[in-house]
């Protein structure tokens, strides 16, 4: 403990007194874009020429105007953060650079690729986007332990590029190709296709939209990103070299108050590693609906503020190793295949200077065994996830202070013919929404802890957040990322999991380039150190260029 503790003080000292040491170039100061939330990841911040003025009052920033749901840095309209550059790439929108006087355009070179004229008029032309990212990564003792390495570094490098091309108002086409490597020593999970990846097609969809019924309506096909969901349930699994995508559809129409989004997507099937190999994975399929209202806007410590009630439906269907339940013995493992039922409402945004966010899930459906000899189980489990943090725009480093609390139910591994109570998310959560290292995930598990973002330049943020876990059900099993099911349950006594401190430190140092610093001390229960789980720390360097 006592070493574990004296290297995350060493990380943290250097890290800071390194970075608070540097300054923002002078162009920072021309930025207007808010900083990401303490639960959202770090979108790089460029250099980006104002748009036209119409634009502004809209509140689009290169991104299609959503109107109301522009809030969150367009984060509500259901394609994502766009905080300059986007997490979806094709969830940006560059044609108010047609309209942007070429002093400004000049000022960024790129910009010579964000919008290109194919015609006179230029009603088709094409957007150009690239990702050169490298990451290093070092665990001392991953997975707790479990992953049978010690010191594990791991370095990645991932080159992603795409293409935009716009047919009029109403047809366009995106394909995004991907290249990872992957190397370090004492690795470990790089077979899985998520590190690794030939040259391949990342993203590749086809778009048919408009205006009808008094909404902006459209249709995406093709493999994509999928994005419109709670953070607590699934992510694009940006941690690795390879996100996760979809192969399917989704109708989506937004009017001025109300949206709705309709999907059914296979996943991508990442292996085998070889060029242009890539595959659908019908074992996994994601279907449902999501809604989102926008609540009347109000006044509140004299601040405008606007919530929004989503309620969503998100089904489904998995086997393999993600869908195993823990079996009566010990150590072992049921397997079969899942179905899961996710009926949930969101109830999230602002109030005067708070931010808000309560989401309250019931997951039904059914577990059915792969032995025939078995019965099919029902599944009755539920989660609660809710933050809220209080910012302060007018103090020095814009500073935000808030808590974060989460529980998503357990069951009891003693029963093997009665419902199963243990919630599940087989398509990866945000890893910065509570573990950053995945040596736990959202099952079986309570956790509650302080947040805090700060914006130190406008360049350079903060965040901290320090969880406490607990195991929801003390009948039911220990739960790590990548679908691992720990086999301490028998000998474990106590509820209480440990704490896992964590610290990004994100700098945009200059335009289109970002380097950010995670560190995660993993500092375990007296419980969970008497059946072998060890305490270790993480710390990942990020260097990024986005254009």
């Amino acid at each position: 403990m006592k070493r574990v503790t004296r290297t995350l003080r060493c990380w943290k000292s250097s890290g800071l007194v390194l970075s608070l040491a540097m300054t923002g170039p002078a162009w920072a100061d021309k930025l207007t874009t808010p900083a990401p939330t303490p639960l959202l990841p770090v979108v790089p911040v460029p250099v980006l020429p104002a748009p036209d003025k119409t634009a502004m009052v809209k509140g689009a920033l290169y991104h299609p105007d959503w109107n109301l749901f522009n809030a969150g840095n367009s984060g509500a309209s259901g394609f994502g953060v766009v905080n300059g550059y986007g997490q979806a790439r094709w969830a940006e929108d560059w044609s108010a650079l047609a309209n942007t006087p070429r002093t400004q355009r000049q000022k960024d070179w790129f910009n010579r690729l964000k919008y290109v004229k194919l015609n006179t008029s230029g009603s088709i032309w094409m957007s150009f986007s690239g990702e050169e990212r490298l990451r290093y990564i070092f665990e001392n003792q991953p997975m707790l332990g479990y992953a049978g390495k010690t010191n594990a570094s791991r370095v990645l490098l991932r080159n992603q590029y795409g293409a935009d091309l716009h047919l009029g108002e109403h047809v366009r086409a995106y394909a995004e190709f991907l290249y990872g490597v992957a190397g370090g020593s004492n690795t470990y999970g790089y077979q899985t296709g998520a590190q690794r990846e030939s040259l391949d097609l990342q993203q590749g969809i086809l778009e048919v939209k408009g205006n009808l019924l008094g909404a902006k309506m459209g249709v995406i096909g093709g493999r994509q990103i999928f994005l419109d969901a709670p953070v607590s349930m699934q992510s694009p699994r940006d941690l690795t070299n390879v996100q996760q995508t979809w192969d399917g559809f989704r109708g989506y129409a937004v009017w001025k108050r109300f949206r709705i989004d309709l999907f059914d997507f296979m996943q991508t099937n990442k292996l085998p590693q070889k060029v242009f190999a890539d595959g659908t994975n019908y074992s996994a399929r994601l279907y449902g609906a999501y809604t989102s209202t926008a609540l009347p806007a109000f006044q509140f410590m004299g601040q405008k503020s606007q919530m929004f009630a989503d309620l969503f439906f998100l089904g489904y269907l998995y086997n393999g190793a993600a869908a195993a339940i823990p079996a009566a013995t010990s150590g072992s493992l049921q397997k079969g295949s899942s179905r899961r039922d996710n009926v949930g409402l969101r109830l999230w945004g602002n109030v005067g200077p708070f931010s808000t966010n309560l989401t309250g899930i019931f997951q039904g459906g059914e577990f059915r065994p792969a032995q025939a000899s078995q019965r099919t189980r029902p599944v009755r489990a539920y989660a609660i996830n809710g933050s809220i943090t209080y910012t302060r725009a007018d103090w020095a480093g814009k500073p935000g202070f808030g808590v974060q609390g989460d529980l998503f139910s357990g069951g009891s591994a003693r029963s093997q013919d009665g419902a199963v109570g243990t919630f599940s998310t087989p398509f990866v959560p945000l890893p910065y929404y509570n573990d950053m290292s995945l040596s736990l995930t959202s099952q079986n598990l309570i956790g509650v802890g302080p947040i805090a973002n700060f914006t130190i330049q406008p360049t350079l943020h903060l965040k901290l957040h320090v969880p406490f876990f607990w195991r929801a059900s003390t009948q039911d099993a220990v739960y790590g990322g990548n679908s691992k099911v720990y086999n301490w349950r028998n000998n474990l006594h106590g509820g209480f999991t440990g704490v896992m401190p964590y610290t990004q430190l994100s700098w945009n140092f200059a335009p289109h380039w970002a380097w950010t610093h995670d560190i995660e001390g993993i500092l375990l229960s007296r419980g969970m150190r008497d059946v072998g789980a060890k305490e270790g720390a993480l710390y990942m360097q990020t260097l990024e260029f986005k254009f």
